[in-house]
């Protein structure tokens, strides 16, 4: 089952979380469209757009986010399946348990690095250098996305179970 035929089967019975990350990176995607069109569209007006790129970079945080959640909700993550399909059900299980082990290990390790970077940085008031966007809230949020995906993998770690 591919990550968009997932998505379309469940759609009316698509939980909160799920529908909430496709709304946050959509609006991400067309945000950063929106700014980088009107960027473009303005240098050739001769009007520039000061800190579009500013812009696009932090909705590319949110963007990258909520698409790493929703893959690991609809169990979209890459998967060897040439290899999966030829075992037995039984092992296939059990490589299946160590790689959600492994990527909420991952998630949990990028979580940690985050926090660690996010609490160097907390009391510095980091910004952009143009808008003068705060990116302790940009964190923040990689941060509980990471952590949201570390989670999700180990529950999946400890129940999945292959038909």
């Amino acid at each position: 089952m591919t990550p968009e035929s997932t998505l379309e089967d469940s759609a009316p019975a698509r939980p909160l979380l799920t529908r909430a990350m496709l709304a946050i990176g959509s609006a991400g995607l067309l945000s950063a469209m929106a700014t980088d069109a009107l960027a473009v569209a303005g240098r050739h007006a001769g009007v520039r757009l000061l800190g579009a790129i500013e812009i696009v970079q932090a909705c590319i945080v949110l963007i990258a986010t909520s698409a790493i959640m929703l893959a690991t909700l609809v169990d979209g993550h890459a998967r060897v399946h040439i290899l999966l399909e030829r075992l037995a059900p039984g092992r296939a299980n059990r490589l299946l348990r160590a790689a959600d082990a492994l990527s909420a290990l991952v998630f949990l390790g990028l979580a940690i690095g985050s926090a660690w970077l996010a609490s160097d940085l907390w009391d510095a008031f980091e910004w952009t250098e143009i808008l003068h966007l705060p990116l302790r809230w940009l964190r923040l949020a990689w941060i509980l996305g990471a952590l949201a995906a570390a989670i999700m993998f180990a529950r999946r770690a400890v129940t999945r179970r292959v038909a």
